[in-house]
C-alpha cells in the first residue's frame, strides 16, 4: 500500500505536506491537480493519508475520521519523517485544520489551508476556528466565497491573527468550485489558489 505520494523534485528549496479532508483521501481528484500545479524543481508535495483513510483504501469500507488526538499525532509523525528547513504544512478542510493545532509547535515555516471548516453546513452556531484567532505560523488560508462550511459574508467580522492572510476563491465552494454564471471555472480558481499558494512560499523565503 502507498503511504504517500510525493511529487516534484526531493532536493527542492521548500516542500508541502498535503493533507486531505474528512471524506476523501490523498488521491482525490482536487489534492491531484492542485499538486500537478505545484510540484517541480521549487516544490516538493508530500500527500498522506490519515490512519482511517489507509484502512479504507485496504477494505474498501467507509470509515469516520480518527478521533483528533490520533489525527494531530500522525501529523506530528509525518512532519518529523518528512523534516526540511522550509517545511509548509497543508490540508484540505478537516486536514488543514488539524495542521493549523500543530503548525506552532512544530516550527513550521508556514501554514496553508484550502477551505478551513468554521462550522458545518447548516450549523453556523457549532463555530470553530479559534486557533486561527492566535496562531503565530505565517499562515495562507484559501477559502471559497460561497463554502457553506464559512462564507465570505460570514468571516466579514471573523478577527484573524495578524500572521493570517486571506484569500477568497471567486464564487467558489468548499472545493473552489464556481456557478457556471461565475463565468469561472473550477479549473480557474484552482490554477489562482496555486499561484497565490507560489507566491506566499516566495515570500516566506524573502523572510530573514
Amino acid at each position: 500500500m502507498t503511504e504517500v505520494i510525493r511529487e516534484g523534485a526531493s532536493d527542492a528549496p521548500a516542500r508541502i505536506l498535503l493533507a486531505h479532508g474528512a471524506g476523501a483521501g490523498m488521491d482525490h481528484a482536487f489534492l491531484a491537480e492542485l499538486s500537478r500545479l505545484l510540484a517541480g524543481p521549487d516544490i516538493e508535495v508530500v500527500r498522506f493519508n490519515f490512519p482511517y483513510m489507509s484502512k479504507r483504501a485496504l477494505d474498501g469500507k467507509r470509515r469516520p475520521p480518527d478521533r483528533q488526538p490520533v489525527l494531530l499525532d500522525h501529523w506530528r509523525e509525518r512532519v518529523r519523517e518528512f523534516a526540511h528547513p522550509r517545511l509548509f504544512v497543508a490540508g484540505k478542510s478537516m486536514g488543514g485544520r488539524m495542521a493549523a493545532e500543530i503548525c506552532d509547535e512544530m516550527d513550521a515555516a508556514g501554514l496553508i489551508v484550502l477551505g478551513y471548516p468554521f462550522h458545518p453546513p447548516a450549523k453556523p452556531d457549532s463555530w470553530r476556528g479559534e486557533v486561527l484567532k492566535q496562531i503565530k505560523t505565517p499562515t495562507l488560508l484559501l477559502q471559497g466565497e460561497r463554502d457553506t462550511f464559512g462564507t465570505r459574508a460570514e468571516l466579514a467580522d471573523f478577527p484573524f491573527s495578524p500572521a493570517v492572510s486571506v484569500h477568497w476563491l471567486t464564487d467558489g465552494d468548499h472545493g473552489f468550485k464556481p456557478r457556471k454564471a461565475s463565468g469561472l471555472s473550477e479549473q480557474e480558481n484552482l490554477q489562482q489558489a496555486a499561484v497565490r499558494i507560489r507566491g506566499f512560499i516566495a515570500e516566506q523565503a524573502s523572510r530573514p
